[in-house]
């Protein structure tokens, strides 16, 4: 069944891309919003931008770069060595961005309402979280009920990916026929090289697992 109207919180990654390809079967008509939030990678927004344009989606970007203000992150503070590895001690990574997601789907949902539109989606995964917290299906669950109760609506969170290893997604964009627009188009990169890039980052490796280990299974 094809529903109405979407939004898709994208990035212009993998994760989002494969995200927005799964929208454009499951609804008629498809937004994509992507974030400006002091991102040393600010590419990914123009890379964003041309995806949204190839796929026929609306396309806007807003700016958010307050959050990239509120803590000290490797994403957003060229000074801050990346990790490599989630830390020992329960400690999260130094490429979590507190409150991202919080704030990335909270804004969606407003600029969503606006518009008309009450699903939304976003590519995060509790099989692959890299230990971010606010990538958790707890979470989201809860943050729908919250933004619900905030604005007097129903929206629906859809978290397509929240369930697939990095291989599963790879799987699924190959499902939806976009293999190649998502290893050789998007931007996973957090030192914001295109397609495969640097091949040592953490977002890197994970997603080049995933794809030897989805091309092994393939074949």
């Amino acid at each position: 069944m094809i529903s109405d109207k979407v939004l898709v919180v994208f990035s212009g990654g993998q994760d989002s891309t494969t995200c927005l390809y799964w929208a454009k079967k499951h609804f008629r008509e498809v937004f994509a919003l992507t974030f400006i939030y002091g991102q040393k990678h600010v590419r990914e927004v123009e890379v964003a931008a041309n995806i949204a344009q190839a796929a026929g989606v609306h396309f806007d970007t807003m700016d958010i770069s307050f959050v990239s203000h509120l803590g000290r992150n490797s994403l957003t503070d060229t000074s801050l060595p990346m990790d490599e590895a989630i830390p020992e001690g329960g400690m999260f990574p130094n490429t979590f961005v507190p409150g991202r997601n919080l704030f990335f789907m909270s804004v969606a949902a407003v600029y969503a309402r606006e518009r008309g539109i009450f699903h939304l989606i976003t590519g995060v995964s509790q099989t692959d979280y890299s230990g971010y917290p606010d990538c958790r299906d707890s979470f989201m669950k809860s943050l729908n009920v919250t933004l619900d109760l905030a604005m007097g609506e129903q929206f629906s969170i859809h978290t397509p990916l929240m369930w697939r290893d990095k291989a599963d997604t790879w799987a699924l964009a190959d499902e939806l026929g976009v293999l190649d627009i998502v290893r050789n188009e998007t931007l996973t990169c957090y030192n914001g090289i295109p397609g495969d890039g640097c091949g040592t980052c953490p977002a890197c490796k994970l997603r080049r697992r995933g794809l030897e280990e989805y091309l092994a299974r393939k074949h």
